[in-house]
């Protein structure tokens, strides 16, 4: 019963706290009016997600999320540092395929997302049968390392998550 009335319990708290921090003002009325939008649009949607995913792990979940912020605060700087300070002929941009062994889909998008999040690399195409993104990097000399880099930071995580 509560199942059919909260179909993604996480994504209402998560729809709510968007909400309040979209009006910028935590008041008894946009707590209401959040907590209900929080309530409907997941039940609305609910017959769009056939399979819901699971959290194995909702603490490492929290601890990929960190992650992620920390390293966009970082890809920020070395992408500031290329643009302001690097020549055009200096800047060596690579295609950098990157396998992975996710099977879960909504661990691939949220790898696939995390890529493109983080300035400087952009995930651009999946491979058709869904084992390996192609990235694009603004600046590397060495597509290896940007590759390993992704595999160790974010895809152990995502299969400690999702798997």
């Amino acid at each position: 019963m509560l199942r059919r009335i909260f179909p993604h319990p996480y994504l209402s708290l998560l729809l709510t706290l968007v909400w309040l921090g979209l009006v910028n003002k935590v008041t008894l009325g946009n707590i209401l009016l959040g907590g209900s939008l929080g309530l409907v649009l997941p039940f609305m949607t609910s017959i769009y997600w056939p399979h819901r995913p699971i959290l194995r792990h909702p603490f490492k979940a929290i601890e990929f999320m960190l992650i992620v912020l920390w390293d966009i605060v970082v890809a920020n700087i070395q992408v500031a540092k290329v643009i302001l300070f690097k020549r055009n002929a200096n800047i060596h941009s690579q295609w950098v395929v990157v396998p992975h062994d996710l099977t879960s889909a909504e661990a691939i998008t949220i790898l696939a997302g995390t890529i493109t999040m983080t300035p400087g690399t952009v995930s651009t195409m999946l491979s058709s049968d869904g084992k390996a993104i192609l990235v694009h990097t603004l600046d590397t000399d060495d597509p290896d390392a940007v590759r390993d880099e992704i595999k160790t930071r974010y895809e152990g995580r995502l299969k400690e998550i999702f798997q």
